[in-house]
């Protein structure tokens, strides 16, 4: 009877650890959708400087960080497959 419950909660166990790791991804995928709207918001004020200022080299959103960072992202998930 004891090793039936000890194996009972271990199956418990392990079924809630990986509900969480599997919801982790859906927390993920909704920071991604925020940073897809911020990346928008990003180019339109892009945009709308470069208008202001035809001359200007001014970065006005750093996006090349975001795009090594979005790179290792992708580099780490095609790992995984």
């Amino acid at each position: 009877m004891y090793k039936y419950k000890v194996i009972k909660e271990e199956e418990k166990a392990i079924n809630k650890w990986q509900e969480d790791r599997i919801s982790i991804f859906s927390l993920l995928e909704d920071k991604l959708e925020n940073i897809k709207k911020l990346l928008r918001q990003g180019k339109i004020e892009t945009i709308k400087y470069y208008r202001e200022n035809p001359e200007s080299y001014t970065v006005v959103r750093g996006t090349d960080l975001v795009g090594d960072y979005i790179n290792d992202i992708e580099i780490l998930l095609k790992q995984e497959e």
